[in-house]
């Protein structure tokens, strides 16, 4: 590894920049939303309680970490946040986690979600590297977590493609499309990391409503 160059030297690329979830739903993550509910989709208004709530699936990574903000407010459900954390491979690694630490906990505390989905850790990894570079992501993840009270909850990724496609083996293209249907969206959330972590986030919120958002075939769309 190389010498540490100190985190006050690293930076990091948060996209997009809203992330105050406030206003009506908007585009975010380079996808449209709309809410769900009046239109008969989704969770719609059924099974959900009349308090809001949020819950934020992460997905996460050394290099690009996604992130997603699932709001659930009577009758409706929204995406309030979403976008990627990005870090620099040419910094030090102690930087680097200081960074997506940072810029976690800074997301967290804006969004304030209920309880937070984060990727687990895979039974077996081709690549050994890359599982203690995810390892040590999930750790400043959980961490910032902790700092603001926010419980965790981890989930096997073939646990979250079975819910959102009913294939634990699914592709991430099939991802992409399966959320895109269950949360109404007007086009593919990318990038995959962003499509990702919200189906973290909306197994996570079937944990707590009992029920993930019933499919639909959705309108034509134009994929940017």
């Amino acid at each position: 590894m190389s010498e540490s160059k100190g985190a006050s030297t690293a930076t990091s690329t948060v996209s997009p920049g809203g992330i105050d979830g406030s206003g009506p739903p908007r585009a975010v993550g380079g996808f449209a939303t709309a809410p769900l509910g009046s239109a008969g989709r989704g969770l719609g208004a059924r099974g959900l309680s009349a308090k809001a709530f949020k819950v934020m699936g992460v997905d996460p990574g050394l290099v690009a970490t996604g992130f997603a903000v699932l709001e659930a407010l009577p009758g409706e459900v929204v995406v309030a946040a979403s976008g990627v954390i990005a870090t620099s491979a040419h910094e030090a690694l102690e930087a680097r986690l200081d960074v997506l630490h940072a810029a976690m906990h800074r997301i967290i505390d804006s969004q304030k979600p209920s309880l937070l989905i984060v990727e687990d850790l895979y039974t077996e990894y081709k690549f050994p590297r890359t599982a203690v570079l995810m390892g040590h992501a999930r750790g400043v993840i959980c961490l910032a977590a902790r700092q603001l009270g926010v419980a965790v909850l981890a989930l096997a990724p073939a646990e979250v493609k079975r819910s959102v496609t009913g294939n634990g083996s699914a592709g991430k293209a099939q991802v992409q499309r399966a959320v895109q249907t269950l949360l109404g969206l007007a086009s593919v959330p990318r990038p995959s990391h962003v499509a990702d972590a919200l189906g973290l986030a909306m197994t996570g919120m079937a944990r707590v409503t009992g029920r993930l958002p019933a499919g639909r075939v959705p309108r034509p769309q134009v994929t940017r």
